[in-house]
Protein backbone atom coordinates (compact mmCIF):
# COMPACT_ATOMS: atom_id res chain seq x y z
CA UNK A 1 0.00 0.00 0.00
CA UNK A 2 1.20 3.50 -0.80
CA UNK A 3 0.28 6.91 0.60
CA UNK A 4 -2.69 7.09 -1.77
CA UNK A 5 -4.34 4.09 -0.16
CA UNK A 6 -6.21 3.53 3.06
CA UNK A 7 -8.01 0.66 4.73
CA UNK A 8 -11.01 0.54 7.03
CA UNK A 9 -13.80 -1.39 8.66
CA UNK A 10 -17.52 -0.93 8.05
CA UNK A 11 -19.13 -2.02 11.33
CA UNK A 12 -22.75 -3.10 10.96
CA UNK A 13 -25.57 -4.39 13.11
CA UNK A 14 -29.30 -5.11 12.80
CA UNK A 15 -31.76 -3.34 15.11
CA UNK A 16 -35.46 -4.25 14.94
CA UNK A 17 -34.84 -5.98 11.63
CA UNK A 18 -33.15 -2.94 10.07
CA UNK A 19 -29.44 -2.98 9.12
CA UNK A 20 -27.39 -0.08 10.47
CA UNK A 21 -23.79 1.01 9.88
CA UNK A 22 -21.40 2.94 12.07
CA UNK A 23 -19.95 6.10 10.52
CA UNK A 24 -17.70 8.85 11.83
CA UNK A 25 -18.06 12.52 10.93
CA UNK A 26 -14.65 13.65 9.71
CA UNK A 27 -12.92 16.02 12.11
CA UNK A 28 -11.08 19.23 11.39
CA UNK A 29 -12.05 22.63 10.09
CA UNK A 30 -12.74 21.61 6.47
CA UNK A 31 -15.60 19.28 7.47
CA UNK A 32 -16.91 21.27 10.46
CA UNK A 33 -19.92 22.82 8.68
CA UNK A 34 -20.65 19.90 6.38
CA UNK A 35 -22.94 16.98 7.20
CA UNK A 36 -24.29 15.13 4.17
CA UNK A 37 -21.32 13.60 2.38
CA UNK A 38 -18.97 14.30 5.31
CA UNK A 39 -19.10 10.94 7.13
CA UNK A 40 -16.81 7.98 6.57
CA UNK A 41 -16.01 4.49 7.70
CA UNK A 42 -13.13 4.46 10.23
CA UNK A 43 -10.09 4.17 7.97
CA UNK A 44 -6.57 5.37 7.46
CA UNK A 45 -3.23 4.98 5.76
CA UNK A 46 -0.74 2.19 6.43
CA UNK A 47 2.35 2.48 8.61
CA UNK A 48 5.21 1.57 6.29
CA UNK A 49 4.62 -1.76 4.57
CA UNK A 50 1.78 -2.75 6.91
CA UNK A 51 -0.76 -5.07 5.27
CA UNK A 52 -4.25 -3.63 4.58
CA UNK A 53 -6.16 -5.72 7.15
CA UNK A 54 -3.72 -4.76 9.90
CA UNK A 55 -4.08 -1.13 8.83
CA UNK A 56 -7.88 -1.36 8.95
CA UNK A 57 -7.85 -2.83 12.46
CA UNK A 58 -5.28 -0.32 13.78
CA UNK A 59 -7.04 2.67 12.24
CA UNK A 60 -10.41 1.60 13.65
CA UNK A 61 -8.91 1.47 17.14
CA UNK A 62 -6.97 4.74 16.70
CA UNK A 63 -9.85 6.74 15.23
CA UNK A 64 -12.45 5.54 17.72
CA UNK A 65 -10.30 4.85 20.78
CA UNK A 66 -12.03 1.47 21.15
CA UNK A 67 -10.94 -2.04 20.24
CA UNK A 68 -12.22 -3.68 17.08
CA UNK A 69 -15.17 -5.90 18.06
CA UNK A 70 -14.58 -9.64 17.79
CA UNK A 71 -15.72 -11.29 14.61
CA UNK A 72 -14.76 -12.21 11.09
CA UNK A 73 -13.89 -9.49 8.61
CA UNK A 74 -15.68 -9.85 5.27
CA UNK A 75 -13.89 -8.22 2.32
CA UNK A 76 -15.81 -5.45 0.55
CA UNK A 77 -13.12 -4.68 -2.00
CA UNK A 78 -11.84 -1.26 -2.95
CA UNK A 79 -13.33 2.07 -3.99
CA UNK A 80 -11.60 5.14 -5.40
CA UNK A 81 -12.54 8.43 -3.72
CA UNK A 82 -12.82 11.71 -5.65
CA UNK A 83 -9.33 12.82 -4.57
CA UNK A 84 -7.86 9.62 -6.02
CA UNK A 85 -7.28 7.73 -2.77
CA UNK A 86 -8.16 4.04 -2.93
CA UNK A 87 -9.99 2.72 0.14
CA UNK A 88 -9.96 -1.02 0.86
CA UNK A 89 -12.68 -2.07 3.28
CA UNK A 90 -14.00 -4.97 5.29
CA UNK A 91 -17.44 -5.47 6.83
CA UNK A 92 -17.70 -6.58 10.44
CA UNK A 93 -20.86 -7.49 12.33
CA UNK A 94 -20.65 -5.96 15.77
CA UNK A 95 -21.84 -3.29 18.13
CA UNK A 96 -20.39 -0.44 20.12
CA UNK A 97 -21.71 2.58 21.97
CA UNK A 98 -20.85 5.84 20.15
CA UNK A 99 -20.81 7.61 23.53
CA UNK A 100 -17.76 5.51 24.48
CA UNK A 101 -15.71 6.73 21.50
CA UNK A 102 -12.55 8.67 22.37
CA UNK A 103 -11.28 9.82 18.98
CA UNK A 104 -7.64 10.04 18.05
CA UNK A 105 -6.29 13.42 16.96
CA UNK A 106 -4.17 14.97 14.23
CA UNK A 107 -2.41 18.31 13.89
CA UNK A 108 -3.04 20.76 11.08
CA UNK A 109 -2.01 24.27 10.18
CA UNK A 110 -5.28 26.21 9.83
CA UNK A 111 -5.89 28.42 8.07
CA UNK A 112 -3.26 27.15 5.64
CA UNK A 113 -0.26 29.45 5.63
CA UNK A 114 -1.24 31.09 8.94
CA UNK A 115 1.48 29.44 11.01
CA UNK A 116 -1.16 28.36 13.56
CA UNK A 117 -1.06 24.63 14.18
CA UNK A 118 -3.91 23.06 16.11
CA UNK A 119 -4.95 19.59 17.13
CA UNK A 120 -8.24 18.23 15.78
CA UNK A 121 -10.14 14.98 16.41
CA UNK A 122 -9.92 12.35 13.64
CA UNK A 123 -13.71 12.12 13.90
CA UNK A 124 -15.76 14.68 15.81
CA UNK A 125 -18.80 12.44 16.26
CA UNK A 126 -19.81 8.85 15.59
CA UNK A 127 -23.29 7.49 14.97
CA UNK A 128 -25.26 4.49 13.78
CA UNK A 129 -27.30 5.08 10.60
CA UNK A 130 -29.91 3.00 8.79
CA UNK A 131 -28.59 2.20 5.31
CA UNK A 132 -30.86 4.69 3.50
CA UNK A 133 -29.67 7.55 5.70
CA UNK A 134 -26.05 6.32 5.59
CA UNK A 135 -26.04 6.68 1.78
CA UNK A 136 -26.75 10.41 2.21
CA UNK A 137 -24.24 10.93 5.04
CA UNK A 138 -21.23 8.98 3.73
CA UNK A 139 -18.71 10.42 1.25
CA UNK A 140 -19.94 9.59 -2.23
CA UNK A 141 -17.37 6.92 -3.19
CA UNK A 142 -18.09 4.94 -0.03
CA UNK A 143 -21.74 4.49 -1.04
CA UNK A 144 -20.47 1.56 -3.12
CA UNK A 145 -19.24 -0.10 0.09
CA UNK A 146 -22.78 0.14 1.50
CA UNK A 147 -24.13 -1.51 -1.67
CA UNK A 148 -21.59 -4.33 -1.35
CA UNK A 149 -22.51 -4.78 2.31
CA UNK A 150 -26.17 -5.20 1.37
CA UNK A 151 -25.22 -7.81 -1.25
CA UNK A 152 -23.23 -9.78 1.33
CA UNK A 153 -25.83 -9.42 4.11
CA UNK A 154 -28.84 -10.38 2.07
CA UNK A 155 -27.37 -12.59 -0.62
CA UNK A 156 -24.62 -14.29 1.41
CA UNK A 157 -21.83 -13.69 -1.11
CA UNK A 158 -18.72 -14.15 1.01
Amino acid sequence: MTGRRSAGILLHRVVDGEPQVLLGHMGGPFWARKDDGAWSIPKGEPDGDEDPETTARREFAEELGLPVPDGDLVPLGEVRQSGGKVVQAWALAGDLDPDQVVPGTFTLEWPRGSGRVREYPEVDRVAWFPLVQARVKVVKAQQELLDRLVEKLFFGQH
